[in-house]
């Protein structure tokens, strides 16, 4: 007594698809990208102020040596270095390096507001490197040159 049935064929599920994902994927995609945000930024900030201590360290170095010898011709010509020196790690050696007189404290009032250099007491870096004997007001030239550290900093790492 053979009595088959007339079943059908065990119809499988279709296969599971990876679109669109559980909940607990997109959680962790947005957790990710949070993170990639959030570590760029970390990233960008620490560069800032890495450059800025850097910048910063390097003129207190010299307001010490200044401070040592009270020499105001050294204490000139070593801001005047730090500065081009600064500016050359940011802009193309043609644009900055042959920068002289005017047009170089032109160029360094660019990141400050009032134009200290070609107005003000920053006017001594174009000609007093040159001088035997230099007058300058030190304290007023390394706050000048502190800010304009800071402002050019600031300004290049917002551009970066």
């Amino acid at each position: 007594m053979s009595t088959e049935l007339a079943l059908h064929d065990i119809h499988l599920p279709e296969p599971i698809s990876w679109f669109p994902p559980a909940l607990g994927w997109w959680v962790l995609f947005g957790f990710i990208i949070v993170a990639i945000i959030a570590g760029f930024w970390w990233w960008q900030y620490y560069r800032s102020q890495y450059l800025q201590r850097f910048v910063l360290q390097a003129l207190e170095s010299v307001a010490t040596q200044y401070q040592q010898t009270q020499d105001t011709q050294q204490l000139v010509i070593a801001l005047s270095r730090l500065l081009r020196r600064v500016c050359l790690s940011y802009y193309p050696r043609q644009q900055v390096a042959g920068l002289t007189g005017d047009a170089w404290l032109q160029f360094l009032d660019q990141f400050l507001t009032n134009k200290p250099f070609t107005d003000g007491i920053g006017r001594v870096l174009a000609s007093s490197p040159y001088q035997a004997h230099v007058e300058v007001d030190a304290p007023a030239l390394l706050d000048l040159c502190r800010a304009w550290l800071r402002a050019f900093v600031k300004q290049k790492m917002m551009k970066a």
